[in-house]
């Protein structure tokens, strides 16, 4: 009886010490998310453009595929959809993107670049790739991969809990 209190304990300490572990790891993405974002926007105010790290996710998007469903977008960004009209109206009036009637289905939008937000994206990539750059140093592509599918493996045991 003994040994199995003492079996019980030590599986419940790994399982908290895993969990712990696990808080830590989240704990550090979050801050790689801020480094992220403070690193573009020093940048975005260095060359001085009227974009934040939230919309420049929205023109990320847009310069990959362009003319997308606006709820695409909205859920490739991980953005709600007050959140995300919010985000387009601002890029509209910055003439970098503009809405468009959806030809098969009306009462959705499609969202297209303008020359404006086109150029952006061709003046923001080399900071982009500049960030990635100094995100992968010291690692081989294994260890990233590894990564990826470590985070890939937390999102999908939090979305089927």
């Amino acid at each position: 009886m003994g040994d199995l209190i003492i079996t019980e304990i030590k599986i419940m300490a790994k399982t908290i010490q895993k969990a712990q572990k696990a808080r830590d790891f989240t704990h550090l993405l979050f801050e790689l998310r801020d480094q992220l974002r403070q690193f573009l926007q020093k940048k975005f105010r260095e060359n001085n453009i009227n974009l934040t790290y939230e919309m420049h996710q929205i023109m990320a998007c847009l310069w990959k595929t362009d003319g997308i469903k606006q709820q695409e977008l909205a859920d490739r960004t991980l953005k709600d959809k007050a959140s995300l009209t919010c985000l387009i109206d601002n890029l509209t009036k910055r003439k970098l993107v503009t809405r468009l009637e959806d030809a098969a289905d009306r009462r959705s939008k499609l969202i297209f670049l303008t020359e404006k937000g086109k150029n952006l994206g061709k003046e923001v990539e080399p900071w982009v790739a500049e960030l990635y750059e100094i995100v992968s140093r010291d690692f081989e592509i294994n260890t990233i991969n590894e990564c990826i599918s470590a985070v890939q493996k937390m999102v999908d045991n939090v979305r089927s809990d």
